[in-house]
């Protein structure tokens, strides 16, 4: 199962990187799923399989969709959308393919070797409960300012993008004002 830790932690890393070099919002919204798979991934084959349901619901989930309400939400107009169009090929599905491949070949395997063993020894699964208590007892504080964090974001996010929108409109409105 060593294996599959390392070739699952190789795979978080590389998707990782291009989340950081893509030039493209949505080619890295890509690969930031398939880096928090491949984290699910980890979770699972360390004993974790509670935490690995937490981080696809959760991250791969919930996050993603905040992260395109975002990305719809600052929509430039009809530029943005040719250029949109010219970005999406299907060249674009070859990199999240193939590291998706190598997780889903991953995760087949330890699933065909058993149920998890534990990465650290014979220690049994996390439970429902055990997160539970961890989050809402000495975790309390990470989690609320995790939350303030991601609000803060969007927020900064929308303030970023609006006012570039508004002076843009104020150009259209008064080249038409000076038109009539």
């Amino acid at each position: 199962m060593a294996n599959v830790f390392y070739i699952s932690a190789a795979v978080a890393l590389v998707s990782t990187m291009l989340v950081i070099v893509q030039r493209n919002v949505v080619h890295a919204l890509l690969y930031l799923i398939l880096s928090l798979l491949s984290v699910a991934v980890i979770f699972f084959d360390i004993g974790a399989p509670f935490v690995a349901a937490l981080e696809i619901i959760i991250y791969a989930g919930a996050i993603m969709v905040l992260f395109v309400f975002v990305i719809m939400m600052l929509n430039l107009g009809a530029q943005s959308a040719e250029e949109e169009r010219h970005w999406q090929t299907w060249g674009m599905w070859i990199g999240p393919a193939v590291l998706g491949a190598v997780l889903l070949a991953d995760l087949v395997y330890m699933l065909a070797q058993g149920p998890p063993r534990g990465f650290f020894g014979n220690m049994g699964p996390v439970g429902p409960k055990q997160v539970g208590i961890a989050l809402f007892g000495p975790y309390l504080i990470g989690v609320e300012l995790a939350s303030l964090l991601l609000l803060a974001g969007l927020i900064g996010a929308y303030h970023l993008g609006k006012p570039a929108k508004m002076a843009e409109a104020g150009k259209n409105r008064a080249r038409e004002r000076g038109g009539e």
